[in-house]
């Protein structure tokens, strides 16, 4: 008898149990009007407890609060900031909902999203989050990297080595962004040289060669794969297992992209070994980055994970 092959789990809130829960009960389906009418609870307050509850994990904040902006019907968030205007919380949720949405509002959009992000930053004085959600507006609306790094920075000085801050930074450094590679290439580095043992930034360089590797596939699939046997990218991918995978750090919010980037990386050099080890760790939840970039992203990453 045949056995059917586990589905494979490719979804926003990653392994965040309590954040996919709240999505889930926050569907619109299962909304009335998509505001909840019937319920004495007001349809913020699984959003406002399950941010209240990640405290000062600022990497998991983040991460919650982007998901939340991307996937909530945005009236949602409207009435939470309607309700409670002083919120911290309902602020910084706002301001990434009106980032994400900026770019199809044009420049009066923009304005909107900053003075959203500012006012959010000025409720919550000691959160990054706000900072990074002003970094992805700049980027979105193609504002220079010298103009978008004080903003960077401030989101660093709360909150230092945070993971999605040195991830955002490099995207907006990598050539599919409005940089070049030498420069996305020195800030992977230098960030990964300086970052503490059990960092997921010293996977920074890992991270930067993936961005090479889509920029030249964009360019030209000849020759993108050749790439991954240089020496310098096997000594990056030996210190991102050695400071990050096998340091035996906690879990952070996104560890499961990091991880799914790590793996690609091992198979692209061909290095079953590691892959093993890494695929292992992801078990079923495969990210959409980067395994996209291949022709076959599930039939590839399956058969990897099946070895």
């Amino acid at each position: 008898m045949l056995r059917r092959r586990p589905a494979l789990q490719v979804r926003p809130a990653l392994d965040d149990q309590a954040l996919h829960k709240t999505l889930t009960e926050l569907r619109p389906e299962r909304q009335l009007h998509g505001l909840g009418a019937d319920s004495s609870q007001a349809v913020w307050e699984p959003v406002a407890e399950l941010l209240r509850t990640t405290g000062h994990d600022w990497d998991r904040r983040t991460h919650r609060i982007s998901v939340l902006a991307r996937s909530l019907p945005p009236a949602i968030c409207e009435r939470w900031a309607a309700d409670r205007p002083a919120d911290g919380d309902a602020l910084a949720l706002r301001a990434f909902v009106q980032v994400t949405g900026a770019a199809e509002g044009g420049r009066a959009a923009a304005r909107s999203a900053e003075q959203a992000c500012l006012r959010a930053a000025e409720a919550c004085p000691e959160d990054p989050t706000p900072w990074l959600a002003l970094l992805s507006l700049m980027r979105s609306f193609a504002v220079p990297v010298h103009d978008a790094v004080p903003i960077w920075t401030e989101a660093v000085t709360r909150a230092p080595w945070h993971r999605t801050a040195y991830h955002d930074l490099l995207r907006y450094l990598s050539p599919r962004g409005y940089g070049n590679v030498p420069d996305m290439l020195d800030f992977a580095r230098m960030s990964a040289d300086r970052a503490p043992y059990g960092s997921p930034v010293a996977l920074l360089p890992v991270a930067a060669r993936v961005e090479v590797h889509a920029h030249r596939l964009r360019q030209s699939a000849m020759g993108a794969g050749r790439d991954w046997n240089e020496p310098q990218i096997a000594e990056e991918i030996d210190i991102a297992l050695y400071q990050w995978f096998d340091a035996g750090a906690p879990p952070h919010a996104e560890s499961l992209i990091d991880l799914n980037v790590l793996a690609f990386a091992l198979v692209q050099a061909y290095r079953p070994d590691d892959a093993g080890r890494v695929l292992k760790r992801i078990g079923r939840h495969m990210t959409p980055h980067p395994w996209n970039l291949l022709p076959q992203p599930e039939r590839t990453f399956r058969y990897w994970s099946g070895r």
